[in-house]
């Protein structure tokens, strides 16, 4: 049986992002979007996957990741399946990671399919601190990576581009990406420890 590529591709520049790099602090920005500066990186970095025959996009459920999707692959010459799936979601730390309610996503996102979703798909559990927002205890975390790399195990596709985010991919893959960056994930090596 050939061998999985898989490329994971960081999200464009959010409006956290941004603003997290001025100031160091949280800038409350729920579900954050791409700025003018990270429509811009994903309209550059399209052209260099355009000429991999992706049978698959996986994308995370975060707004910010499902606009670098469609920048990348609306158009795209193989025209790949498009999968939005939770599992690697951002590892819930700050605002930007926590979502909006799969039926609003729905109704902003026609062309995608998120049935399949709950309605609150991200970490709502215990109790939030100061800012609202509520923290995924890393042992929960560590159980998404794993299930994640374990789920792309078992795809039967041979091609399959993620789209997802810097600390998620830095436990599954063990590199820091920056917005727009990819690196490609062996499979035959398991997530990142620590």
């Amino acid at each position: 049986m050939p061998e999985t590529r898989i490329v994971c591709i960081r999200h464009g520049e959010s409006t956290f992002n941004a603003a997290h790099r001025l100031t160091g602090r949280d800038p409350g920005h729920i579900d954050a979007r791409l700025t003018e500066r990270g429509l811009a990186q994903v309209a550059a970095a399209r052209e260099g996957l355009r000429d991999i025959p992706f049978d698959l996009v996986v994308t995370s459920p975060l707004t910010r990741a499902i606009q670098t999707t469609a920048g990348l692959f609306a158009d795209h010459p193989a025209k790949p399946e498009i999968l939005v799936e939770v599992l690697h979601r951002e590892c819930q730390e700050s605002s930007c990671d926590v979502g909006r309610a799969a039926s609003i996503l729905k109704a902003e996102f026609p062309h995608l399919d998120v049935d399949h979703l709950p309605e609150i798909w991200w970490h709502a559990e215990g109790e939030p601190i100061a800012d609202g927002v509520h923290i995924e205890p890393r042992r929960l975390f560590d159980q998404r990576v794993t299930g994640f790399h374990d789920w792309l195990t078992e795809r039967r596709e041979r091609t399959i581009a993620v789209v997802g985010h810097g600390t998620f991919f830095f436990h599954l893959t063990g590199i820091w990406l920056d917005n727009c960056e990819t690196t490609e994930l062996d499979l035959a090596s398991g997530p990142v420890e620590g």
